[in-house]
């Protein structure tokens, strides 16, 4: 195995000497008071004269000034105009440093109030920013979660490869347990929490900036935001008109064609932006490809001086081949794993390597080009993506999102904040059913044999083994009110309420027949041994509602030096589970299930306090008592009600300090945060003295997170950016989990049965606990920019089931996975051209320039690719990490 090194990209730095010793000049940064994104075009003048700058694309401006005691006026449209007195000395030049300026109360940044965008040096949470720009040059179309991974305690993989599938985690929390928010609306999923990037595949080319703020947040809506909150905000329309067109090509024959108009603000009331976006590809990953589109669509109204509405429609229609199945190290690289120390030099001879290596996919197979039998999806009978091969999971979903916002100034001290929003979802995956033929001998692993499979049905008429679609069709509404109250020009006070309600349809049905006239369903109660055909349901037929009530009520406290914020809120969730396949008993009528009312609440509140213009610190602490999810309420497979389900707690504690110098060539930011996780919500089957089916919840799933983060970002000449960050967490189990089983098999006296589960004292999976990272850019010449940014990962334990630790002699780590690092390249160069005032823009990123072969995601002592299960290397499975991968493109806009 190659050696791990650390590898820094450094870059020679020029010294730059000032001239003009006799003249004055002013400098600084126009912000954004809410993103602390820089404003680009923000007006500065010196009041009553005529001198006056421009600030460039950062924010930054120069100006040229008379010595003595000015005015100086900042403007930029849609914020409120700032002036402030400056002295300046004969020769001086006087950094302003950071200059905040505050959205109008109908200014084009409003949606950042209903999200809850942290500031700087006043909220008082561990956050990082980034920017459209940022965005734009680092992520290469990617998921939108890779773009976070030079953040602190934020790790981010493309799992399998398959577009839209991948994960994040922070601080050791998945993403059930981290809030998503698009324009401050949450879109985990309402059931279990989860979030399906693919379903928002075109956000990243609408963003305007993320926002990830770490822990508990400032966010005020009862949301899983233990781990962290990522808040993702889209321009509801752009204040300059223009028109951006952008072609990009990349590996595995990506193909991807962005286009977005602006009206800009038309007689200062309205803007329009309407984008759309057209993505394809075979993929990197053997069968990873995708057939995508993307559309964006915002609108701004300014009605009056008190009313304000904003529009959002975004969506993204697509299909694409899923690599869902972890494999053992070595059927991917046995040279990778002969080198691991902990790899059984046995397991060679059990796992062959494919001849795909890393790029291996055991979810596709070929299939003869002769057969013609078409596919049933979302209602309607197709040609399948291929004649040449069939995906046996393929992913196909649509899932718009629209929001209404309203923004309502009642008087100087009043104003409300109003979004009504609605989302629904159709698709779902694909996978095997019934007696497909399995070919054992051609790959490291089973594929499917469609061939055979064709065969096979065709002689026996009927379809022994299909593909089968697993549907999710769903729709949520929901409304989010915030009234906010100054009660003075210190103590602002805001209330709201949050509702949600959500219908989600659960059912599998006939994709394709393979060769055969119809296939017989024994599932369904109602109509048993029915001959079903493309598009009939079968296997199970559920339906399930989540309804949500929240409410909430902050006060924020604020001078010159001392910020400070409590919040409290409770929220209510029920569950209803309606099974159209199988019958109550004692009863010929559907199966029905339904929860009481759960409630849960949250506290939580901290302090920042300026020592000084350049240093401050906060600390903020928080409580919350999270509902379970609704598999930990109501068991779907047979609606089975849990008893007496524990919600969740969690218990934060946080401080940090940040220092930034005045002329804001120097941040630092370091923290600390300790997190315990009490009753963990997790539910296991077991099987009882009459092999019937059980359900239990585990007690005492307990675990602490803690850990160090640190940021750094130097600036020391226009031509040179140097940034950092590293994290080090401590993230572990603190006690044994228990279940208690009461058994009424025998028809005697009910017997009490125990489930112990031994995993005090072993790591949190799942992600490292380790990580760094050094990002350098240079500008060597004007409109060309470099960028290298270099990833360390280490103390990465493998994630794990809690089913195979009832054994108290194991108490073994889960697998800890190699450390490595990743390097990559981004750069853009504007082109020397003009066409018709057109801006040409030349960009390419190099993802894993050394081509580093590493593991990236593992599960321990599997149970379908361990090999001796002493939790080795050898009894893990993993996706490795993607091949070097390149991205290239133009972008023209005017």
């Amino acid at each position: 195995m190659k050696k791990q090194s650390f590898t820094f990209l450094m870059a020679a730095l020029l010294l730059v000497l000032s001239a003009g010793v006799n003249a004055q000049t002013i400098k600084g940064i126009v912000k954004d008071a809410q993103t602390s994104e820089g404003l680009p075009g923000a007006t500065v003048s010196v009041k009553g004269t005529t001198s006056g700058a421009t600030a460039d694309n950062n924010g930054a401006f120069t100006l040229d000034v008379e010595a003595g005691e000015m005015d100086i006026v900042v403007r930029y449209l849609g914020y409120n105009t700032l002036e402030m007195t400056v002295n300046v000395a004969e020769g001086e030049t006087k950094s302003l440093g950071s200059i905040y300026l505050e959205a109008s109360a109908f200014g084009l940044a409003g949606v950042s109030i209903i999200a809850d965008i942290a500031k700087e040096r006043e909220t008082p949470v561990a956050f990082s920013n980034i920017q459209s720009e940022e965005i734009e040059e680092k992520l290469g179309s990617r998921d939108i979660p890779l773009v976070m991974n030079t953040t602190p305690s934020v790790y981010a993989t493309p799992q399998g490869g398959g577009a839209g599938d991948a994960r994040l985690n922070i601080r050791g929390f998945d993403q059930r347990n981290v809030a998503i928010m698009i324009n401050g609306v949450p879109v985990n999923d309402m059931e279990n929490g989860w979030v399906y990037w693919s379903n928002w595949d075109g956000v990243g080319d609408a963003t305007e900036s993320i926002q990830i703020q770490r822990g508990l947040s400032a966010v005020n809506l009862a949301t899983p935001s233990i781990g962290g909150t990522m808040n993702i905000v889209t321009n509801p329309a752009e204040q300059k008109e223009g028109v951006e067109l952008k072609q990009e090509f990349g590996s595995g024959n990506f193909l991807k064609t962005t286009a977005f108009a602006h009206t800009g603000l038309v007689d200062g009331k309205y803007a329009i932006s309407a984008g759309m976006v057209r993505k394809t590809g075979d993929g990197v990953i053997d069968g990873t490809w995708t057939d995508a589109w993307a559309y964006y669509f915002g609108a701004a109204y300014n009605v009056d001086e008190n009313n304000r509405l904003e529009f959002y429609a975004l969506g993204a229609p697509q299909r694409h081949g899923q690599n869902l199945y972890k494999q053992n190290i070595g059927a991917y690289d046995h040279e990778f794993a002969s080198e691991l120390d902990s790899y059984d030099q046995a397991a060679l001879d059990d796992y062959q390597e494919s001849e795909s290596g890393r790029l291996y996919n055991e979810n596709w197979s070929w299939v003869d080009y002769t057969y013609d039998g078409r596919q049933n999806w979302n209602g309607k009978t197709r040609d399948r993506y291929s004649e040449n091969f069939i995906s046996e999971r393929e992913n196909f979903y649509h899932k718009p999102q629209v929001n209404m916002n309203w923004y309502h100034q009642y008087n100087e001290d009043m104003s409300q904040y109003t979004t009504v929003y609605y989302s629904g979802g159709e698709g779902g995956g694909t996978g095997t059913y019934g007696d497909v033929v399995w070919d054992y001998a051609s790959e490291p692993s089973r594929i499917v044999d469609y061939n055979s499979t064709i065969a096979q049905n065709m002689n026996a008429d009927t379809a022994l083994g299909i593909l089968r679609n697993s549907r999710n069709n769903q729709w949520t509404i929901g409304a989010i009110s915030k009234l906010t109250y100054n009660v003075n020009e210190n103590l602002k006070t805001q209330f709201g309420i949050d509702w949600r309600t959500a219908e989600i349809e659960h059912y599998r049905e006939v994709r394709d027949l393979l060769g055969g006239s119809y296939f017989i369903k024994t599932s369904d109660a109602f109509n048993p041994n029915a001959k079903v055909g493309l598009g009939d349901k079968i296997a199970y037929n559920f339906t399930n509602t989540v309804d949500w009530g929240g409410l909430f009520a902050q006060a924020e406290y604020k001078t010159e030096a001392f910020s400070a914020y409590g919040m409290l809120g409770a929220s209510s969730i029920k569950y209803t589970h309606v099974n159209h396949f199988m019958m109550a008993e004692n009863s010929s009528n559907e199966l029905e299930s339904e929860s009481d009312w759960i409630s849960g609440y949250q506290a939580k509140g901290g302090a920042n306090y300026n020592f000084t213009e350049t240093l401050n610190g906060f600390v903020n602490v928080g409580f919350v008592s999270k509902v379970p999810i609704f598999d930990g309420v109501i068991r779907d497979s047979d609606g089975v009600l849990i008893d007496n389900p524990e919600n969740e707690k969690f218990t934060s504690f946080e401080a940090g300090v940040q220092y930034l110098n005045l002329d804001e060539t120097f941040n630092f930011k370091l923290n600390g945060y300790y997190t315990i996780w009490q009753d963990r919500a997790i539910t296991v089957g077991v099987e009882n003295a009459a092999g019937d089916d059980a359900v239990i919840s585990l007690l005492g799933m307990d675990q602490t997170h803690a850990g160090i983060e640190m940021e750094a970002h130097w600036h020391p000449v226009s031509f040179f950016t140097l940034g950092a960050m590293a994290s080090f967490g401590d993230w572990k189990h603190t006690s044994d989990a228990n279940g208690t089983y009461t058994d009424y098999s025998d028809g005697g006296t009910p017997t009490s049965v125990e489930y112990n589960y031994y995993v005090n004292d072993l790591k949190v999976g799942d992600a490292p606990q380790t990580q760094m990272a050094v990002a350098a850019t240079l500008k060597p010449v004007k409109e060309l920019r470099i960028e290298g940014v270099v990833r360390h990962y280490a103390d990465h334990y493998a994630a794990w089931d809690p089913l195979g630790r009832q054994n108290p002699d194991d108490r073994a780590q889960s697998w800890e996975t190699p450390a490595y690092t990743v390097i990559d390249i981004h750069a853009d160069y504007t082109l020397p051209v003009q066409i018709d005032n057109a801006k040409v823009t030349a960009f390419a990123h190099i993802f894993n320039l050394l081509d580093e072969v590493y593991v990236q995601d593992a599960t321990d002592n599997s149970r379908y690719n361990g090999f001796d299960g002493d939790h080795d290397a050898d009894d893990a499975e993993v996706f490795l990490g993607l091949p070097r991968m390149v991205n290239a493109g133009i972008k023209v806009s005017f």
